[in-house]
């Protein structure tokens, strides 16, 4: 399918698509995850929603975790929290796969590939991987023996940073000369790589061996790996509870923010201290803010059962989804980005639609913008053959939608353009104003100056000039390139405050609809291809005779007659 994708083949993809059905039918879960996944968006067969949810269901039953990122993201939509959550508990769960808090991972977030209407080209550039100019120098200046040069190396492969594949094997090479030249921050990585068996054989003894040295060079997160050694009695003569409370409490007097976490964890379960819940749960919360995935996860469970917190499930429910978030099936995020990178937009497309069925925002950001951008190429697989214009359109929508939904500013905003305008949808002016309001609660300027509009001509919005004055000033405060248009708008404003019913306020409404007869004519007739090179020959013609007349003044004027003799 992924190839009939790339090749834009529709013949190949409905085979494929048929393949699946087949598949399904025979109870395999991965089989009914992608129909379910094909049924939603309607490819090679009409879109059913229901349809789609049955068969992640069944797919989910039978251990699908896909299928699950899906059924949770399809109750979260709905507000179904009591079902959501518990989904999103278990992928929480599955997505963190590491028990060991040291070094926490930066977090990868997946690119986004616009930016506003525009390519993203610049974290574009950071995500070309081994192409990319950056790490090639990066990769150049390691071989030349540079220490700095050999842990960020080590570091791009270790986490796959930078559109990089993770490879331990060449992050545990980096890290290991990095050591041998005397770059120190490398060392806590290699107890790392031991204490998980990252590309080498596990081994606590030498996993300790690097985290103490680390810790005596005072990288502090290491003292994070010293303590889950004592509190395992892994690389250690036995357990010792006291003495990892006490590497803990380093870390976290460093501001590390595993150290706050794996001091909540011991202070929520009692582990050689003493059970002080709201302790725990300040220390967790601490770890949150800043970031700490674990930390996140036990939070979400407070909130879930109510323990130190107050019970709240929708809070649980976003927690646990930004966490489950982070499981395996991001990977599709790469892969996706790669394609796009290569040109492959069909592949692209794809792929992100998958993960955008799976909840992702920025996938379903992403696809919704190569709709809108590619759509005329023959990417986008519809009901029966390629998508037509309509299918493209409604299914963009749908995707900017959701995006809106999960708070991204720009698709509320070109939602709210799609309904003020009927752009592939029935003008709505009232859900117009529902999606400008959306972006508005993200401080566009946009949005705001839309909405001041829809006030001052009341288009689904009550009309009041001092509510739209409100949204203008609050257009520039939040922009200060929205200074001229709002200036215009606020002189707009004070004209029909002052000389309602005027003609020159009857002109100013008039404009919306003087403009598309205008842009037809200058498109018809001027833009006419007859009528453009007569058009042009004449200013030629035009454009010639005046500077033969100028040339013609300069010489005179630098050559004045001399007046005749005057005879006496």
């Amino acid at each position: 399918m992924l190839s009939a994708a790339s090749d834009g083949d529709d013949a190949a993809f409905a085979t494929a698509a048929a393949q699946i059905e087949a598949a399904a039918e025979a109870g395999h879960p991965g089989a009914q995850s992608a129909l379910a996944f094909l049924t939603g968006a309607g490819m090679t067969r009409p879109a059913s929603r229901s349809l789609a949810f049955l068969l992640h269901k069944f797919a989910a039953d039978a251990g699908d975790l896909q299928s699950k990122m899906a059924l949770a993201y399809s109750y979260f939509r709905q507000e179904m929290y009591e079902e959501a959550v518990i989904l999103y508990a278990e992928l929480a769960e599955a997505a963190l796969t590491s028990s060991l808090i040291s070094k926490e991972p930066p977090v990868i977030e997946p690119i986004r590939l616009h930016s506003g209407t525009e390519e993203n080209k610049e974290a574009l550039r950071k995500s070309r991987g081994e192409d990319d100019e950056d790490f090639q120098i990066t990769e150049y200046q390691a071989q030349r023996g540079n220490a700095a040069a050999m842990y960020k190396l080590g570091l791009l492969y270790y986490y796959g940073l930078r559109g990089l594949r993770r490879d331990y094997g060449k992050a545990f090479h980096w890290f290991s000369k990095a050591v041998e030249k005397g770059e120190t921050r490398a060392s806590e990585l290699l107890g790392e790589i031991y204490a998980r068996g990252a590309g080498v054989e596990r081994n606590y003894t030498e996993a300790y061996k690097w985290l103490a040295f680390a810790a005596k060079q005072q990288h502090y997160s290491a003292y994070n790996g010293l303590g889950y050694l004592y509190v395992k009695g892994y690389g250690v003569e036995k357990k010792n509870l006291t003495k990892a409370r006490e590497l803990f409490e380093l870390a976290a007097e460093n501001k590390e923010a595993g150290g706050h976490y794996n001091l909540g964890v011991l202070y929520l379960k009692g582990i050689g201290v003493k059970r002080d819940v709201i302790r725990a749960c300040n220390l967790l919360l601490h770890a949150v803010n800043a970031g700490q995935p674990k930390a996140i996860y036990q939070v979400a469970k407070l909130f879930q059962k109510g323990i130190g917190l107050k019970r709240n499930l929708h809070m649980a429910t976003m927690l646990y989804k930004s966490v489950a978030e982070r499981g395996p099936w991001s990977s599709l995020s790469r892969w996706a980005l790669e394609s796009y990178l290569k040109g492959d937009v069909g592949k692209a497309l794809l792929l992100y639609s998958r993960m955008a069925d799976l909840g992702y925002e920025v996938a379903q950001s992403n696809a919704a913008w190569i709709l809108d951008r590619y759509g005329d190429q023959s990417i986008c697989m519809g009901e029966s053959s390629y998508c037509t214009d309509m299918e493209r359109h409604l299914r963009a929508h749908a995707l900017w939608w959701q995006a809106s939904e999960q708070g991204n500013e720009h698709a509320a905003l070109l939602i709210g353009d799609a309904y003020y305008y009927g752009r592939g949808v029935a003008r709505d002016y009232e859900r117009a104003a529902e999606a400008y309001m959306h972006a508005r609660s993200q401080s566009n300027a946009q949005a705001m100056f839309n909405l001041g509009y829809m006030h001052e001509h009341g288009h689904g919005l009550p009309l009041d000039l001092h509510l739209a004055k409100r949204y203008y000033d609050q257009a520039v405060e939040v922009d200060s390139a929205a200074k001229l248009p709002v200036m215009l708008a606020l002189t707009s404003l004070w004209l029909r405050k002052n000389y309602a019913d005027s003609f020159l306020v009857n002109f100013i409404d008039s404009l919306p609809e003087i403009y598309p007869v205008v842009k037809e004519w200058v498109e018809d007739v001027l833009m006419d291809e007859g009528n453009a090179t007569i058009l042009t020959l004449f200013a030629c013609l035009v454009t010639v005779l005046y500077l033969r007349e100028r040339q013609r003044r300069q010489v005179a004027a630098a050559n004045p007659q001399q007046p005749d003799d005057v005879a006496m």
